[in-house]
Protein backbone atom coordinates (compact mmCIF):
# COMPACT_ATOMS: atom_id res chain seq x y z
CA UNK A 1 0.00 0.00 0.00
CA UNK A 2 1.65 3.20 -0.94
CA UNK A 3 2.49 6.08 1.62
CA UNK A 4 0.65 9.68 2.16
CA UNK A 5 3.00 12.08 0.86
CA UNK A 6 3.16 14.33 3.91
CA UNK A 7 3.68 13.48 7.55
CA UNK A 8 3.12 15.64 10.19
CA UNK A 9 6.09 17.82 12.13
CA UNK A 10 3.93 19.89 14.27
CA UNK A 11 1.60 17.99 16.88
CA UNK A 12 1.13 18.95 20.43
CA UNK A 13 -0.05 15.53 22.27
CA UNK A 14 -1.92 15.32 25.71
CA UNK A 15 1.73 15.58 27.21
CA UNK A 16 2.07 19.86 26.43
CA UNK A 17 -0.20 20.24 29.39
CA UNK A 18 -3.68 21.71 29.29
CA UNK A 19 -2.62 22.83 25.90
CA UNK A 20 -2.63 19.91 23.73
CA UNK A 21 -5.89 17.17 23.34
CA UNK A 22 -4.50 14.21 21.34
CA UNK A 23 -3.11 11.69 22.98
CA UNK A 24 -0.55 9.33 21.58
CA UNK A 25 -2.41 6.67 21.08
CA UNK A 26 -4.82 8.08 19.48
CA UNK A 27 -1.75 10.36 17.45
CA UNK A 28 -0.69 6.71 16.09
CA UNK A 29 -4.11 5.77 14.96
CA UNK A 30 -4.38 8.81 13.33
CA UNK A 31 -1.36 8.48 11.10
CA UNK A 32 -1.78 4.79 10.66
CA UNK A 33 -5.55 5.92 9.35
CA UNK A 34 -4.10 8.53 7.33
CA UNK A 35 -1.25 6.53 5.77
CA UNK A 36 1.46 8.77 6.73
CA UNK A 37 4.59 7.00 7.18
CA UNK A 38 6.20 9.04 9.86
CA UNK A 39 4.49 11.78 12.89
CA UNK A 40 6.42 14.27 15.06
CA UNK A 41 5.38 15.08 18.28
CA UNK A 42 6.76 18.67 19.23
CA UNK A 43 5.29 19.09 22.71
CA UNK A 44 5.76 22.72 24.22
CA UNK A 45 8.51 22.70 26.23
CA UNK A 46 9.00 19.00 27.49
CA UNK A 47 9.82 15.54 25.92
CA UNK A 48 7.39 14.08 28.92
CA UNK A 49 5.71 11.87 26.17
CA UNK A 50 9.02 10.99 23.59
CA UNK A 51 9.25 7.41 24.68
CA UNK A 52 5.85 6.22 25.09
CA UNK A 53 5.24 7.85 21.40
CA UNK A 54 8.15 5.91 20.73
CA UNK A 55 7.10 2.55 21.42
CA UNK A 56 3.91 2.99 20.66
CA UNK A 57 4.33 4.27 16.98
CA UNK A 58 7.02 1.78 16.33
CA UNK A 59 4.73 -1.13 17.29
CA UNK A 60 2.26 0.36 14.73
CA UNK A 61 5.25 0.28 12.14
CA UNK A 62 5.07 4.41 12.09
CA UNK A 63 7.82 6.52 12.08
CA UNK A 64 8.61 7.85 15.05
CA UNK A 65 9.89 11.83 14.97
CA UNK A 66 10.31 13.11 18.27
CA UNK A 67 10.77 16.78 18.61
CA UNK A 68 9.82 19.51 20.83
CA UNK A 69 8.63 23.59 20.60
CA UNK A 70 11.19 25.39 22.77
CA UNK A 71 10.70 28.53 24.47
CA UNK A 72 13.32 30.62 23.51
CA UNK A 73 14.27 33.69 25.63
CA UNK A 74 14.11 37.36 23.73
CA UNK A 75 17.30 39.14 23.97
CA UNK A 76 16.16 41.94 21.89
CA UNK A 77 13.81 43.58 24.21
CA UNK A 78 14.62 45.85 27.03
CA UNK A 79 12.83 44.45 30.17
CA UNK A 80 11.21 47.95 31.99
CA UNK A 81 10.93 47.63 35.86
CA UNK A 82 7.55 46.33 37.09
CA UNK A 83 6.83 44.88 33.10
CA UNK A 84 8.13 41.13 33.17
CA UNK A 85 10.13 39.64 30.61
CA UNK A 86 8.46 39.47 26.91
CA UNK A 87 6.58 36.48 25.49
CA UNK A 88 9.25 34.00 24.36
CA UNK A 89 9.76 33.18 21.14
CA UNK A 90 8.77 29.94 19.68
CA UNK A 91 11.71 27.37 17.81
CA UNK A 92 10.79 23.76 17.11
CA UNK A 93 13.53 21.57 17.33
CA UNK A 94 13.67 17.74 15.87
CA UNK A 95 15.86 14.69 16.49
CA UNK A 96 17.92 13.63 13.98
CA UNK A 97 20.23 11.46 15.25
CA UNK A 98 21.32 10.07 18.38
CA UNK A 99 23.78 13.02 19.41
CA UNK A 100 20.41 15.32 18.51
CA UNK A 101 18.46 13.39 21.30
CA UNK A 102 21.02 13.80 24.05
CA UNK A 103 21.09 17.89 23.05
CA UNK A 104 17.60 17.78 23.39
CA UNK A 105 17.17 16.60 26.41
CA UNK A 106 19.76 18.84 27.96
CA UNK A 107 18.07 21.81 26.12
CA UNK A 108 14.80 20.91 28.10
CA UNK A 109 16.18 19.96 31.47
CA UNK A 110 18.35 23.46 31.45
CA UNK A 111 14.94 25.10 30.20
CA UNK A 112 12.99 23.81 33.28
CA UNK A 113 16.10 24.13 35.81
CA UNK A 114 17.83 27.87 35.04
CA UNK A 115 14.67 29.71 33.97
CA UNK A 116 13.69 32.05 36.92
CA UNK A 117 10.31 31.48 39.23
CA UNK A 118 7.55 32.06 37.68
CA UNK A 119 8.61 32.02 33.96
CA UNK A 120 8.37 30.02 30.90
CA UNK A 121 10.71 27.30 30.92
CA UNK A 122 12.97 29.02 28.24
CA UNK A 123 16.90 28.74 26.77
CA UNK A 124 18.71 31.22 24.92
CA UNK A 125 20.14 31.21 21.29
CA UNK A 126 23.33 30.82 22.56
CA UNK A 127 22.18 28.06 24.77
CA UNK A 128 20.93 26.42 21.41
CA UNK A 129 23.99 27.13 19.37
CA UNK A 130 25.78 24.87 22.42
CA UNK A 131 23.69 22.37 21.75
CA UNK A 132 22.57 21.73 18.22
CA UNK A 133 24.64 18.69 17.07
CA UNK A 134 22.11 16.49 15.68
CA UNK A 135 19.11 18.71 15.42
CA UNK A 136 16.98 20.09 12.59
CA UNK A 137 15.61 23.88 13.21
CA UNK A 138 12.24 24.78 11.85
CA UNK A 139 11.65 28.58 12.73
CA UNK A 140 8.55 28.12 14.23
CA UNK A 141 5.96 30.16 11.91
CA UNK A 142 4.73 33.42 12.99
CA UNK A 143 5.53 32.39 16.65
CA UNK A 144 9.07 31.87 16.25
CA UNK A 145 11.28 34.75 16.13
CA UNK A 146 11.96 35.23 12.22
CA UNK A 147 7.76 35.50 12.41
CA UNK A 148 7.61 37.89 15.34
CA UNK A 149 9.60 40.59 14.06
CA UNK A 150 8.35 40.32 10.04
CA UNK A 151 5.15 41.05 11.48
CA UNK A 152 6.57 44.07 13.52
CA UNK A 153 7.57 45.24 10.60
CA UNK A 154 11.79 44.65 11.54
CA UNK A 155 12.87 43.26 8.29
CA UNK A 156 16.45 43.74 8.85
CA UNK A 157 16.33 41.91 12.06
CA UNK A 158 14.29 39.54 10.74
CA UNK A 159 16.73 38.15 7.73
CA UNK A 160 19.58 38.55 10.37
CA UNK A 161 17.76 36.22 12.60
CA UNK A 162 17.20 33.46 10.39
CA UNK A 163 20.95 34.09 9.17
CA UNK A 164 21.76 33.22 12.41
CA UNK A 165 20.12 30.13 12.79
CA UNK A 166 21.40 29.03 9.51
CA UNK A 167 25.13 29.29 10.88
CA UNK A 168 23.51 27.29 14.51
CA UNK A 169 21.63 24.77 11.62
CA UNK A 170 24.15 24.37 8.66
CA UNK A 171 21.94 22.82 6.15
CA UNK A 172 19.37 21.81 9.03
CA UNK A 173 17.34 24.68 9.16
CA UNK A 174 13.96 25.04 7.33
CA UNK A 175 11.76 28.50 7.02
CA UNK A 176 8.76 27.28 8.50
CA UNK A 177 5.09 28.14 6.54
CA UNK A 178 1.56 27.89 8.53
CA UNK A 179 -2.20 28.49 6.92
CA UNK A 180 -4.43 28.17 9.72
CA UNK A 181 -6.43 31.13 8.90
CA UNK A 182 -4.58 33.60 11.21
CA UNK A 183 -4.40 36.71 9.56
CA UNK A 184 -0.21 37.54 10.89
CA UNK A 185 0.12 34.18 8.74
CA UNK A 186 -0.87 36.23 5.62
CA UNK A 187 0.56 39.18 6.39
CA UNK A 188 4.10 37.28 6.71
CA UNK A 189 4.07 34.57 4.19
CA UNK A 190 5.24 36.21 1.05
CA UNK A 191 8.82 38.00 3.24
CA UNK A 192 9.14 34.52 4.41
CA UNK A 193 9.10 33.09 0.91
CA UNK A 194 11.59 35.97 0.32
CA UNK A 195 14.00 35.35 2.88
CA UNK A 196 14.02 32.03 2.37
CA UNK A 197 14.93 32.32 -1.44
CA UNK A 198 17.30 34.78 -0.79
CA UNK A 199 19.29 32.91 1.51
CA UNK A 200 18.79 29.51 -0.05
CA UNK A 201 16.89 27.95 3.32
CA UNK A 202 14.52 25.00 2.57
CA UNK A 203 11.01 25.37 3.17
CA UNK A 204 8.46 23.17 4.77
CA UNK A 205 4.55 23.02 5.20
CA UNK A 206 3.34 22.34 8.94
CA UNK A 207 -0.14 22.39 10.22
CA UNK A 208 0.45 22.87 13.91
CA UNK A 209 -2.69 20.03 14.84
CA UNK A 210 -3.73 20.36 19.05
CA UNK A 211 -6.50 18.49 18.21
CA UNK A 212 -7.81 15.49 16.13
CA UNK A 213 -10.59 16.91 14.44
CA UNK A 214 -13.86 19.88 13.85
CA UNK A 215 -15.47 18.14 16.37
CA UNK A 216 -13.17 18.43 18.78
CA UNK A 217 -12.60 22.53 18.26
CA UNK A 218 -15.21 23.91 20.60
CA UNK A 219 -14.07 21.07 23.91
CA UNK A 220 -10.19 22.22 23.11
CA UNK A 221 -11.32 26.45 23.06
CA UNK A 222 -12.93 25.63 26.83
CA UNK A 223 -9.33 23.48 27.69
CA UNK A 224 -7.21 26.64 26.52
CA UNK A 225 -9.50 28.97 28.34
CA UNK A 226 -9.49 27.10 31.51
CA UNK A 227 -5.50 26.88 31.09
CA UNK A 228 -5.78 30.92 31.08
CA UNK A 229 -8.41 31.43 33.31
CA UNK A 230 -10.29 33.01 30.87
CA UNK A 231 -13.76 32.62 29.65
CA UNK A 232 -14.55 31.43 26.26
CA UNK A 233 -16.77 34.80 25.73
CA UNK A 234 -13.77 37.10 26.25
CA UNK A 235 -12.55 38.81 23.41
CA UNK A 236 -8.96 39.43 24.13
CA UNK A 237 -7.77 35.94 24.85
CA UNK A 238 -6.08 32.89 23.07
CA UNK A 239 -7.84 31.69 20.12
CA UNK A 240 -6.82 28.87 17.85
CA UNK A 241 -8.71 28.18 15.21
CA UNK A 242 -10.47 24.56 13.35
CA UNK A 243 -7.46 24.04 11.00
CA UNK A 244 -5.46 23.20 14.09
CA UNK A 245 -6.60 19.87 13.64
CA UNK A 246 -5.00 16.77 12.33
CA UNK A 247 -5.46 17.09 8.97
CA UNK A 248 -4.98 14.37 6.10
CA UNK A 249 -2.53 14.61 3.71
CA UNK A 250 -4.46 15.27 0.45
CA UNK A 251 -5.67 18.26 2.49
CA UNK A 252 -2.43 19.43 3.00
CA UNK A 253 -1.58 18.88 -0.76
CA UNK A 254 -4.54 21.21 -1.54
CA UNK A 255 -3.93 24.11 0.85
CA UNK A 256 -0.49 23.88 -0.45
CA UNK A 257 -0.71 23.15 -4.02
CA UNK A 258 1.04 26.85 -4.76
CA UNK A 259 4.04 25.70 -2.67
CA UNK A 260 4.82 21.99 -3.41
CA UNK A 261 8.34 21.68 -2.14
CA UNK A 262 7.09 22.87 1.19
CA UNK A 263 4.64 19.50 1.33
CA UNK A 264 7.69 17.75 -0.52
CA UNK A 265 9.82 18.42 2.42
CA UNK A 266 8.15 17.17 5.32
CA UNK A 267 9.18 13.72 3.44
CA UNK A 268 12.69 14.31 3.51
CA UNK A 269 13.09 16.01 7.03
CA UNK A 270 11.39 12.34 7.67
CA UNK A 271 13.98 10.53 5.74
CA UNK A 272 16.71 12.71 7.97
CA UNK A 273 15.04 11.81 11.51
CA UNK A 274 16.30 8.15 11.87
CA UNK A 275 16.76 7.99 15.66
CA UNK A 276 14.12 7.74 18.58
CA UNK A 277 14.34 6.39 21.98
CA UNK A 278 14.08 2.45 22.96
CA UNK A 279 13.03 1.11 26.46
CA UNK A 280 15.92 0.58 28.10
CA UNK A 281 16.57 -1.26 31.86
CA UNK A 282 17.20 1.16 34.73
CA UNK A 283 20.99 1.88 34.80
CA UNK A 284 21.47 2.65 38.72
CA UNK A 285 25.38 4.01 39.74
CA UNK A 286 27.15 1.28 41.74
CA UNK A 287 27.01 1.96 45.34
CA UNK A 288 30.25 2.43 47.37
CA UNK A 289 30.65 -0.96 49.63
CA UNK A 290 33.33 -1.75 52.23
CA UNK A 291 36.60 -3.95 50.62
CA UNK A 292 35.27 -6.95 50.51
CA UNK A 293 31.79 -6.55 50.07
CA UNK A 294 29.03 -6.54 47.38
CA UNK A 295 26.28 -5.10 47.19
CA UNK A 296 23.96 -7.94 48.51
CA UNK A 297 26.80 -8.29 51.18
CA UNK A 298 26.47 -4.82 51.98
CA UNK A 299 22.53 -4.36 52.02
CA UNK A 300 22.28 -7.54 54.44
CA UNK A 301 24.78 -5.79 56.95
CA UNK A 302 22.73 -2.80 56.61
CA UNK A 303 19.72 -4.66 56.76
CA UNK A 304 20.46 -6.80 59.87
CA UNK A 305 22.08 -3.89 61.75
CA UNK A 306 18.88 -1.48 61.66
CA UNK A 307 16.27 -4.59 62.35
CA UNK A 308 18.17 -4.77 65.42
CA UNK A 309 17.82 -1.38 66.39
CA UNK A 310 14.42 -0.94 65.47
CA UNK A 311 13.47 -4.47 67.32
CA UNK A 312 15.18 -3.07 70.41
CA UNK A 313 13.58 0.95 70.39
CA UNK A 314 10.16 -0.54 69.07
CA UNK A 315 9.17 -4.12 69.61
CA UNK A 316 11.55 -5.34 73.07
CA UNK A 317 9.64 -4.36 75.97
CA UNK A 318 11.66 -3.97 79.32
CA UNK A 319 10.14 -6.64 81.02
CA UNK A 320 10.61 -9.30 78.66
CA UNK A 321 13.54 -12.03 78.65
CA UNK A 322 15.74 -13.47 76.48
CA UNK A 323 13.81 -16.25 75.39
CA UNK A 324 10.52 -13.91 74.82
CA UNK A 325 13.01 -11.17 72.97
CA UNK A 326 13.84 -14.37 70.64
CA UNK A 327 10.31 -15.30 70.07
CA UNK A 328 9.14 -11.70 69.20
CA UNK A 329 12.25 -11.18 67.03
CA UNK A 330 11.46 -14.69 65.06
CA UNK A 331 8.94 -13.68 62.48
CA UNK A 332 11.15 -9.92 62.03
CA UNK A 333 13.94 -11.94 61.58
CA UNK A 334 12.83 -14.57 58.98
CA UNK A 335 10.82 -12.03 56.89
CA UNK A 336 14.22 -9.98 56.63
CA UNK A 337 16.16 -13.12 55.51
CA UNK A 338 13.20 -14.06 53.07
CA UNK A 339 13.24 -10.20 51.73
CA UNK A 340 17.19 -10.03 51.60
CA UNK A 341 17.45 -13.28 49.13
CA UNK A 342 14.17 -12.17 46.89
CA UNK A 343 16.09 -8.86 46.85
CA UNK A 344 19.17 -10.50 45.62
CA UNK A 345 17.63 -12.75 43.26
CA UNK A 346 15.92 -9.86 41.32
CA UNK A 347 19.48 -7.64 41.17
CA UNK A 348 17.76 -4.66 43.31
CA UNK A 349 20.01 -4.70 46.20
CA UNK A 350 21.49 -1.40 45.09
CA UNK A 351 18.20 0.15 44.38
CA UNK A 352 17.68 -0.16 47.87
CA UNK A 353 20.47 0.92 49.02
CA UNK A 354 20.61 4.36 47.06
CA UNK A 355 17.21 5.12 48.13
CA UNK A 356 17.89 4.48 51.82
CA UNK A 357 20.98 6.78 51.44
CA UNK A 358 18.69 9.44 50.22
CA UNK A 359 16.29 9.33 52.77
CA UNK A 360 18.65 9.16 55.55
CA UNK A 361 20.81 11.92 54.16
CA UNK A 362 17.13 13.94 53.60
CA UNK A 363 16.15 12.81 57.13
CA UNK A 364 19.75 13.97 58.63
CA UNK A 365 19.43 17.62 56.66
CA UNK A 366 15.37 18.64 58.20
CA UNK A 367 13.96 17.72 55.05
CA UNK A 368 10.72 16.29 55.80
CA UNK A 369 10.20 12.71 54.60
CA UNK A 370 7.43 10.60 54.67
CA UNK A 371 6.14 7.53 56.71
CA UNK A 372 5.70 5.06 53.37
CA UNK A 373 3.14 4.14 51.54
CA UNK A 374 1.42 1.79 49.63
CA UNK A 375 3.20 -1.87 49.55
CA UNK A 376 6.43 -0.68 50.19
CA UNK A 377 5.06 0.18 53.35
CA UNK A 378 4.70 -4.26 53.98
CA UNK A 379 8.95 -4.32 53.68
CA UNK A 380 11.09 -5.28 56.52
CA UNK A 381 14.23 -4.38 54.69
CA UNK A 382 12.76 -1.03 54.08
CA UNK A 383 11.65 -0.56 57.35
CA UNK A 384 15.11 -1.65 58.67
CA UNK A 385 16.92 0.78 56.54
CA UNK A 386 14.47 3.50 57.64
CA UNK A 387 13.15 4.11 54.49
CA UNK A 388 9.96 3.92 55.91
CA UNK A 389 8.86 4.27 59.42
CA UNK A 390 5.05 2.42 59.97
Amino acid sequence: MPHADFVHLRVHSAYSLSEGAIKIKALVELAKTSAMPAVAITDSGNLFGALEFALTAEAAGIQPIVGCQLAVRREDHEVKAGAGAPKPDQLVLLVKDAAGYRALLKLVSKAFLESPTGEVPQVTLADIAAQSEGLIALTGGAGGAVGRLLAEGQGPAAEAMLLALARIFPDRLYVELQRHGLPVEGRIESALLDLAYKHDVPLVATNEAYFADDGMYEAHDALICIAEGAYVSEPDRRRLTPEHRFKSAAEMRALFADIPEAIDNTLTIARRCAFYPKAEKPILPPFPVETGRDENAELDAQAGEGLERRLAAQVFMRDMDEPRRAAAARPYRERLRYELDMIGQMGFAGYFLIVADFIKWAKSQGIPVGPGRGSGAGSVVAWSLTITDL
